[in-house]
């Protein structure tokens, strides 16, 4: 106790996962040599690592042009678990659903181990959230992605038996967080845990409605109490003994026998690897079980049609003279009004059976002349060898985010071009007279100070 104590009382260390959707590893770390990064591996995340810094200032990483430019995601040690718990001893599954999504950490990763493939349904629940959500995957590039808005309660009957894999990070108490968040438990009660171990139930056995026969289900949560977590999971295989069992984590990363648990969930607490706590189970669905009743709601109609192959084929030639290309094999052109879409592929079963807030990604717009590209598209899609690129230092860069317009040295060649910064793309612009006309969305906008990588300085 008074080394969990100690723990909960020190400050969080901060940490970050690369994003391998936009970089490989092995490059970031030498990145990151060059701005005097110390980076500590994660054991178990190889994409993940604890950061030092000689400023020794976390509240700033956020305004680092890396991570602006979609390079790495800010995330906790330990919630990087339980997506590597899902993927473990497995090839990468076809279709993923991420119950409780937001602020996308998770989503992100799952994404980067699919490599952008197949297909992943991100449900958030607060509509406040979904914005953020949102965000975030457009910043990392990730375009095998659908957005829903729903109590994730409905989805067991909504979509029974649909995906390969499904994570549920649930709603909980909040007691392994402390160490962020001094308030995190500010409300919390023996009354306020019974409730959300009810909540939780109910969830879980959504969630796994929902799972495909041979599927993998990971629970997990940001709390300690065996209440909101060993329970709920055993709760589940009481309720079906003859369709669920447990996978062991032993064996997840060397040092998980630290916080294995008898039943080989991982039951993290702070003070064992230094992080937050945390709460793993793995489960395998090995049997159908009856479904639930139908919902009782209507989705409406869809609003997209689907791009003739004539048309699709108009659409890619117009794109990838822009130098922006896409897998034409797992995405499929969809349109509403003026507006062009691509779509997962493997999503399209799905379509009127629940509504989506989002799906996919934005591609352009029709015009009378031609196609007006969008900044979405651009940061997921632009292909690696484009003529239209056009890189810039660190200090454009930093006016790049602040939405303004950059007067460069020597101006592109082209009159359109593709703005990148260390080979990533920061968006689509145009050449006007002696100046780049900025085209960064507004809500992408920083207004704040953005930093250079190397913060030595200060």
């Amino acid at each position: 106790m008074d080394d969990f104590i100690a723990a909960c009382n020190r400050p969080l260390r901060p940490s970050l996962r690369v994003n391998t959707l936009k970089i490989s590893v092995a490059d970031f770390v030498i990145l990151a040599a060059t701005w005097q990064w110390e980076l500590l591996p994660i054991p178990w995340c190889p994409e993940g690592f604890w950061i030092q810094r000689q400023d020794n200032d976390e509240t700033r990483l956020g305004n680092a042009l890396a991570h602006l430019a979609g390079l790495f995601y800010i995330q906790e040690a330990s919630s990087m678990l339980p997506v590597t718990a899902l993927f473990a001893h497995q090839t990468a599954p076809l279709l993923v659903m991420d119950v409780a999504a937001a602020p996308g950490s998770k989503t992100t990763q799952i994404a980067a181990l699919m490599n952008n493939q197949g297909g992943i349904v991100a449900n958030e629940y607060s509509a406040s959230r979904v914005k953020v959500l949102h965000a975030n995957i457009n910043r990392c590039g990730v375009a095998n992605t659908a957005l829903t808005h729903f109590d994730g309660r409905v989805f067991g009957a909504a979509l029974p038996e649909t995906f390969d894999a499904i994570l549920l990070d649930a709603p909980c108490s909040g007691e392994g967080v402390v160490r962020k968040d001094p308030d995190a438990m500010s409300n919390w009660s023996e009354e306020s845990v019974v409730e959300i171990a009810a909540t939780q139930r109910e969830l879980i056995t959504s969630a796994f409605h929902a799972l495909k026969p041979g599927g993998v289900l990971v629970y997990s949560t940001c709390t300690l109490n065996a209440q909101e977590n060993q329970h709920i999971c055993q709760w589940l295989l009481a309720e079906y003994p003859d369709a669920v069992e447990v996978e062991s984590l032993e064996g997840l990363f060397e040092g998980a026998e630290k916080t294995l648990t008898a039943e080989g969930y991982l039951h993290v607490f702070p003070q064992v690897y230094d992080s937050e706590g945390f709460f793993v189970a793995k489960l395998r669905k090995t049997a159908s079980v009856a479904r639930l009743p139908a919902p009782g709601y209507k989705v409406g109609r869809f609003p997209f049609s689907p791009m003739s192959r004539k048309d699709s084929a108009e659409v890619m030639l117009a794109a990838s003279a822009s130098g922006i290309v896409w897998p034409k094999e797992s995405m499929t052109l969809w349109q509403r009004d003026k507006e062009l879409w691509l779509f997962p592929a493997i999503l399209e079963p799905l379509f009127g059976k629940v509504r989506f807030s989002r799906i996919g990604i934005k591609l352009a717009e029709r015009f009378s002349k031609g196609f007006r590209w969008q900044h979405e598209a651009v940061v997921a899609f632009t292909a690696a060898a484009c003529d239209h690129h056009f890189s810039i230092d660190d200090e454009l860069a930093q006016m790049w985010f602040r939405g303004v317009d950059i007067y460069p040295p020597q101006m592109p060649p082209n009159d359109e071009c593709i703005v990148v910064w260390q080979r990533q793309p920061l968006g689509l612009a145009k050449r006007i007279g002696s100046r780049i006309k900025n085209s960064l969305p507004r809500e992408l906008v920083r207004d704040g100070a953005i930093r250079p990588q190397n913060l030595s300085a200060d």
